[in-house]
This record gives C-alpha cells, sequence and structure tokens, in this order.
C-alpha cells in the first residue's frame, strides 16, 4: 500500500479545494488531506480518486464525493470522543474520516462483500472502528445512546430507531428523500419528544435499504 509524495499532493490539493468550497472545519479538513483516498478504489483510477467526485464501489454503491464526505461530517459537529454510529459504511472513507477526527466509530453495512472489504483495508491501514454486518434501518440498540448518527444513504423517512437511539443534545445527519435527489437534513434532539430540524440543500445519494420493522 503505496502512499507516495505525490498522492500526499493531490490529497492536499483535494482538501485546499473543499476549504474553497465552503468547509471550515479544519478538523474535517486536516482528515480529508490525512486519509490516502486512493487506497479505497482499484490501482487504476489514482488519478481520479482526488478529484471532487463519486465513484462506484460495485454492488450498485459509491464511495462519496469528498465535499459531500466533508459537509455531512461538518454539520455532525464531531468531538473527540463522540461515540458515532455510521449507518452504511460502503468503503469505509468516512468511517476514516471520523476515526480520525477522534470519534468512537460504530459503522453498519448491509452489503456483506463491502462490509468484509472495508473492515479487512481498515484494519490494514490502522483505523479500528467497530463493523457490523446488518440492517441500518434498525441501528444498534445494544450499543446506544450515541452522541451523533450520520446516514450515508439516501432515506424516504427518518427511522424512528435512530431516533430513539440519539442521546438527547446529539444530532442526526440524513439525507431525506426517494427520489433522484435528497435534502440533506439536521435532526438535533432536544428531548424525547422534541427535535430541531433543519436543512442544507440537495445532494445526491444511493437508496438506504434495509426493512423498517
Amino acid at each position: 500500500m503505496l502512499d507516495s509524495y505525490r498522492h500526499k499532493g493531490m490529497r492536499r490539493k483535494l482538501a485546499a479545494s473543499i476549504k474553497e468550497k465552503g468547509i471550515s472545519d479544519e478538523k474535517v479538513i486536516s482528515a480529508i488531506e490525512k486519509i490516502p483516498r486512493h487506497f479505497f478504489l482499484d490501482s487504476s483510477f489514482t488519478e481520479i480518486a482526488y478529484q471532487d467526485k463519486p465513484f462506484p464501489i460495485g454492488l450498485g454503491q459509491t464511495i462519496s464525493q469528498p465535499y459531500t464526505v466533508a459537509f455531512q461530517t461538518e454539520l455532525l459537529e464531531v468531538k473527540k470522543d463522540d461515540k458515532v454510529l455510521e449507518i452504511g459504511t460502503g468503503s469505509g472513507y468516512q468511517a476514516c474520516v471520523l476515526y480520525e477526527m477522534g470519534a468512537k466509530v460504530f459503522s453498519i453495512e448491509r452489503h456483506r462483500p463491502l462490509f468484509q472489504k472495508a473492515k479487512h483495508l481498515l484494519e490494514q491501514m490502522g483505523y479500528f472502528p467497530k463493523f457490523f454486518y446488518g440492517d441500518g434501518y434498525k441501528g444498534l440498540p445494544a450499543y446506544a445512546p450515541f452522541d451523533k448518527i450520520l446516514v450515508t444513504a439516501g432515506a424516504p423517512e427518518i427511522p424512528d430507531a435512530l431516533l430513539q437511539q440519539l442521546k438527547t443534545g446529539g444530532i442526526l445527519v440524513i439525507p431525506l428523500g426517494s427520489g433522484a435527489n435528497q435534502v440533506m437534513t439536521r435532526i438535533r434532539k432536544l428531548s424525547d419528544s422534541d427535535f430541531e430540524k433543519k436543512e442544507y440543500g440537495n445532494f445526491r445519494f444511493v437508496p438506504l435499504i434495509g426493512k423498517k420493522a
């Protein structure tokens, strides 16, 4: 696994471009600059790895555009030692960003091949979030409550289980909508029955799949 000066130079340019697009959280920018995104793609796609674009990773899934990863992460207001639940491990790149920022990361993936591949890759890279193979709609009740919850797929609605597993004062970031585009939405839990909701524009994600029961 080669991470050359050339790779690091491309990462610096990527981090700078994300900052120019409005990302201001220095911890997010630093994580983007540090993590070798080319490790998540086939070796023949190194140039593409540091473009601000999504890329297919198989099974109808993608590694998200770096700006989108940064935007969601900034909305999450990650603090060191935050207990963060990620719904949709995918390539594992977003989990690395959260881990790099000092979060205690719990990540669920419903596609077994992606779950296995991400777990193996991140261990090789020295990142050790807790991985789970399962249904993201259900969250991880055995490990709740969480300070923050991040959904990395488009959801037609907010799964009630995730709201229940969020600490009071905690934040859930989720792309909402069942069409081609979703609205990035941040939910802040004020009490067991009171939530503050804010919307942050349109994005495009693969759909969140799972049983709602």
